[in-house]
């Protein structure tokens, strides 16, 4: 069926394949919540800095 060096480059492939998966998974998860609470962050300081200055 397989030799030896195929499977070992079958294992491979498979391993490389999954791993860009669930890197795909995990950026498209992590991404739009790291942009999430940098702009809620943002918003907080414009928020604190106009209060401030009508002070």
């Amino acid at each position: 069926m397989f030799t030896f060096s195929q499977y070992l480059g079958f294992i491979a492939f498979l391993v490389i394949a999954l791993m860009g998966f669930w890197l795909l998974i995990f950026l498209s998860a992590l991404i739009p919540y790291w942009i999430g609470g940098a702009l809620k962050e943002r918003f907080a300081e414009n928020r604190a800095a106009k209060k401030q200055l009508e002070e």
